[in-house]
């Protein structure tokens, strides 16, 4: 059962993904649980975003906030247990120099050029994913599908159609966590009703729609852990492949944000209501200069230190949002568009047909 004060104020979360990144979404989350001036009523999750989202969501069901707050560390506490033995770790020099990248480890340059070579079909036939084990082990999906006050939206990608699809209430089973985390590279995909899917961040990265839609609340909060700009021009062939799967990752979410922003500036400039587009505001929780030395080969570095570490700044990067844009909160947006897309240029309302026109 979700636990709120008559007060608190409601949100619903987006939650990007992003591999091991993603505890800094944990942190994020244990920061905003743990103020019950906010209720959560909403959250859409993509890949490892779908994964705090269900333990989220199963927490909540056991425990409230504080359930949930102890299901997110006791998840990610098994993510890191279970990589111990992996063979992608850290070099000693790196281990020395406190360099959390993977991009010298001897075991994640062999993965990452078999993965060129051979296909998950190939080296993973039977498709054995650890992490179906921990889902299995630690979350009680029946649990998260009858919760009445926290809707769980899951975001994986058709592999036929390439159109996302979103796993709601009653559909959000662990192969619906795991479709939204199937890298292609490295899993085969994931079949579900007799349809093949891999990761949700090629189509929705998180999915937005589900939340605009959503009546409880017209605040929708992005946790946004993928960097959305790079100052420094990418010229390895290494760089130049992670900046285009960044990109990749971040394309549906932008475009979702443009298309809100458009319909707020046709109604506003013109007087139109267009429903919950009109009325629905968003925030952002990123910290840009941070995200600048996120290094994507970390994305699999699953040890206990890095993963507090990144725990921290996400709890550092929710107090500074707090801080900032709490009394904003079913207001209006915190989000800064033209910020955001100043280098854009979107069309402007004088040159859409109104319906008249039409």
């Amino acid at each position: 059962m979700v636990t709120k004060s008559a007060s608190a104020k409601p949100i619903n979360l987006a939650l990007q993904g992003g591999g091991s990144h993603g505890a800094i979404t944990w942190g994020v989350l244990d920061r905003l649980l743990e103020d019950t001036r906010l209720v959560i009523h909403g959250v859409s999750g993509t890949s490892a975003g779908a994964m705090n989202a269900v333990v989220l969501a199963d927490g909540m069901a056991r425990g409230g906030r504080d359930g949930a707050r102890r299901a997110l560390e006791v998840f990610w506490k098994a993510v890191s247990d279970s990589a111990r033995f992996s063979p992608i770790q850290r070099t000693f020099w790196d281990k020395m120099t406190g360099n959390y990248s993977l991009d010298h480890s001897p075991g994640y340059l062999f993965m990452e050029g078999l993965s060129r070579m051979f296909s998950p079909y190939d080296l993973n036939p039977m498709g054995v994913n650890p992490l179906r084990k921990l889902l299995d082990d630690l979350v009680d999906f029946r649990a998260v599908n009858a919760l009445r006050d926290l809707d769980v939206y899951v975001t994986a990608t058709n592999v036929r159609t390439g159109r996302p699809r979103i796993f709601s209430c009653g559909e959000v089973t662990a192969d619906a966590v795991l479709a939204s985390a199937c890298l292609p590279q490295m899993f085969p995909a994931v079949e579900i009703d007799g349809e093949a899917y891999w990761d949700g961040g090629y189509s929705g990265n998180p999915a937005l729609y589900p939340l605009v839609s959503h009546h409880s609340t017209p605040d929708i909060v992005v946790v946004q852990i993928n960097p959305i700009v790079r100052h420094d021009l990418p010229r390895s062939a290494r760089e130049i492949m992670n900046r285009v799967n960044e990109i990749s990752f971040n394309s549906s979410l932008l475009k979702e944000l443009r298309t809100i922003h458009l319909m707020q500036r046709l109604a506003q400039d013109r007087n139109l209501d267009l429903g919950t587009y009109t009325h629905t505001y968003l925030h952002l929780i990123h910290a840009e200069l941070e995200v600048q030395d996120l290094v994507a080969s970390s994305k699999l570095n699953a040890e206990w230190d890095y993963l507090r570490k990144l725990f921290h700044a996400g709890r550092a990067w929710a107090d500074a949002w707090l801080a900032t844009s709490f009394d904003r909160i079913g207001v209006e947006s915190t989000l800064d568009f033209d910020a955001m897309f100043g280098d854009t240029h979107l069309p402007s309302p004088a040159m859409v047909p109104s319906r008249a026109a039409e």
